[in-house]
C-alpha cells in the first residue's frame, strides 16, 4: 500500500516562501519519478511540478516556472518543493503524486499517476 503524507502547507504573506514536504512509504521510492499537483478554489486540479526517479530531471508548469524548485532525497523518500515569491493566485491545496508504472512519458500528465497524498493547503495574502 503506498503512501504519501504531505506537510509544510500554512499562510504567507505575498512575496514570501514556503518549503512542502511529501514523504513515500510502500514502495522503493528511488525508483519512481514523483509530481506535485494543486487545485485552486473553483478551479480544476493543475500541473505544478514533477521530478524524474533520479532528480536528475525536472518539469513545471508555465505559472511557477522560475519560482518553485522541486528536488528528492532518495535516502528520505521525500520529495521537496520549494516556493518562492508567492502570489495569492498560487492560493491552493497542494498535492504530491507517484505515478503507476516506473517509466513516466508525460509527467504533466495526471492520468500517469495513480497515489495521491491527503493534500496541504497553501494560502498566500495580499
Amino acid at each position: 500500500q503506498v503512501q504519501l503524507v504531505e506537510s509544510g502547507g500554512g499562510l504567507v504573506q505575498a512575496g514570501g516562501s514556503l518549503r512542502l514536504s511529501c514523504t513515500a512509504s510502500g514502495r522503493t521510492f528511488s525508483n519512481y519519478a514523483m509530481g506535485w499537483f494543486r487545485r485552486a478554489p473553483g478551479k480544476e486540479r493543475e500541473f505544478v511540478a514533477a521530478i524524474n526517479w533520479r532528480g536528475s530531471s525536472t518539469y513545471y508548469g508555465d505559472s511557477v516556472k522560475g519560482r518553485f524548485n522541486i528536488s528528492r532525497d532518495n535516502a528520505e523518500n521525500t520529495v521537496y518543493l520549494q516556493m518562492n515569491s508567492l502570489n495569492p493566485e498560487d492560493t491552493a491545496v497542494y498535492y504530491c503524486a507517484g505515478p503507476r508504472w516506473m517509466g513516466v512519458i508525460t509527467y504533466s500528465d495526471q492520468g500517469e499517476y495513480e497515489f495521491w497524498g491527503q493534500g496541504t493547503q497553501v494560502t498566500v495574502s495580499s
